[in-house]
């Protein structure tokens, strides 16, 4: 994997995403695939998983570039705005996505780190 095809792999996701295409799943993570949707995230584990927690109709924009390739994991960063049905503003969310890929070219762990306007930094555990 180089950065072309980690591009080209966040460029399928994208439009599997808006599609809502349930069937990319399998295109995009192989089989045991985990998907984690935050730092501390157990993990969605496998096709049946991840394909469940897909869909998502509200409307978006997504901007990727690739900040790092160290086959087998790459590290991108992502900004996606929510729009429709939510008030005045869009929702907006910065992400790192730290992904690794299987040799096929899905990917085999996931991993969101995603940020928006006003993220409590400081904030101490419940």
């Amino acid at each position: 994997m180089d950065s072309t095809d980690v591009m080209a792999w966040a460029a399928r996701y994208e439009q599997a995403w808006r599609a809502q295409d349930i069937a990319a799943v399998e295109d995009l993570f192989t089989p045991q695939a985990v998907y984690l949707r935050g730092a501390y995230d157990d993990g969605l584990r496998g096709h049946a998983a991840i394909a469940e927690f897909w869909p998502d109709p509200t409307p978006f924009t997504m901007r990727a570039e690739s900040v790092a390739v160290a086959p087998p994991t790459a590290v991108l960063r992502v900004e996606v705005q929510y729009f429709g049905d939510l008030g005045d503003q869009p929702r907006e969310f910065r992400d790192l996505w730290i992904v690794r890929f299987a040799p096929d070219g899905r990917a085999e762990h996931f991993e969101e780190w995603a940020h928006w306007p006003g993220l409590d930094y400081g904030g101490s555990p419940d």
